[in-house]
Order: structure tokens, then sequence, then C-alpha cells
């Protein structure tokens, strides 16, 4: 993983993402200090569909009554 200053995201900017793009992560490093405060990493997919029903057999619900609740079953006390 690179680390970078500011300054040198700031100048070198297009071939940063292009090296995001390519898979490599970028750590940004600010102040005199150099203290680490970010991070650039890839995406992941977000075209991948989304897995419904996680927990179809291992959980359940039941709904009783018209579905209103008072203010203090709502916050448990």
């Amino acid at each position: 993983m690179k680390a970078l200053t500011v300054s040198e995201v700031k100048t070198h900017f297009s071939d940063i993402l292009f090296q995001v793009k390519n898979g490599e992560k970028v750590k940004i490093l600010y102040g005199k200090s150099k203290k680490p405060i970010a991070m650039i990493i890839p995406l992941e997919d977000t075209n991948t569909p989304r897995k419904i029903g996680v927990l179809d057999g291992i959980a359940s619900f039941k709904e009783e009554g018209d579905g209103k609740i008072s203010l203090e079953e709502f916050l448990g006390i």
C-alpha cells in the first residue's frame, strides 16, 4: 500500500486514480507529522445483485395487532 502526503495526492491525482482502479490502496498522510487520515480504495462491484432473504429459515417475526405501538413500547421503557 502506498502512503502519500496531501501535496503528492494533489499533484498526482490522475495517476493515483489509475492505480486505485487497478486494485491498489493509497493512504493519505496529513500535516508535518504525516499522520494517516484517509485512504483511497477501489470500489467493490456494485452491479452484483444483492442476496435477499439471508435469514430465511433462521429468523422470523410475527406482527400482532394493528401495527400501532405507544411511544413507551417504541422506546422500550
